[in-house]
């Protein structure tokens, strides 16, 4: 007979207790986490902070293809048998994260089915990010790419994680995002400003009505 279990599994707990193949993570802003070619040897979640994925190609121009938040997991690939990484994980401001070991990952996603769902939600939501960084980068002006980057960052439309007021971020940083220059972000910020969609105080404060920019053809 089965054992019962005494208590629910909560994969939200789960991933803030230290043990069963998990480390948590204490990172400063521009702390590398891992480095393109490392081994890939376990998966990471974000618990605060936010995290920069880069590729540098063989002629060594470097881009930035993810910019991660509270909530988002990285490093996945390698439960799809990468071996090594393809990318460079930074952290943009100082970060909170959850190490889990290849092992320990495989070991709870086949015992639990709600950290199953969890994960498979997550991954889901990266493919359709992808998707529609592709359409955004084939048929969006660099105006409208700049403004669904800044809306992104500010966590718009996600429950529980609406953060209006985005950490320091250079516009060295936005331009390799938005694939432009940074003078033609400057351009674009100085008119978002003027037009009353962002503000400096404290940080860049991102209004929703720069939703606007987006959906107007």
């Amino acid at each position: 007979m089965a054992r019962k279990r005494t208590m629910l599994f909560d994969p939200k707990t789960f991933l803030t207790i230290v043990g069963s193949g998990k480390t948590i993570l204490k990172s400063r802003k521009k702390q590398i986490i891992f480095s393109q070619g490392d081994a890939a040897d376990a998966v990471f979640y974000l618990l605060e902070g936010k995290i920069k994925l880069t590729v540098i190609s063989q002629k060594g121009k470097e881009a930035i293809v993810a910019v991660l938040g509270r909530g988002d997991f990285f490093g996945e690939a390698c439960l799809a048998r990468q071996l090594v990484r393809i990318a460079t994980a930074t952290s943009m401001d100082d970060s909170t994260i959850v190490r889990i070991e290849k092992n320990a990952m495989i070991r709870v996603l086949h015992e639990e089915a709600t950290f199953s769902e969890l994960f498979m939600s997550h991954l889901l939501s990266r493919n359709i990010r992808i998707e529609e960084d592709l359409v955004d980068q084939l048929f969006n002006s660099s105006e409208k790419r700049l403004a669904r980057v800044l809306v992104l960052l500010a966590h718009f439309g996600k429950e529980s994680k609406t953060e209006p007021i985005i950490p320091k971020i250079s516009q060295e940083t936005l331009a390799d995002m938005v694939g432009t220059t940074r003078s033609r972000i400057s351009f674009f910020m100085n008119k978002f400003r003027k037009l009353g969609l962002i503000e400096y105080n404290g940080g860049l404060r991102i209004h929703s009505s720069l939703l606007n920019i987006i959906l107007h053809d």
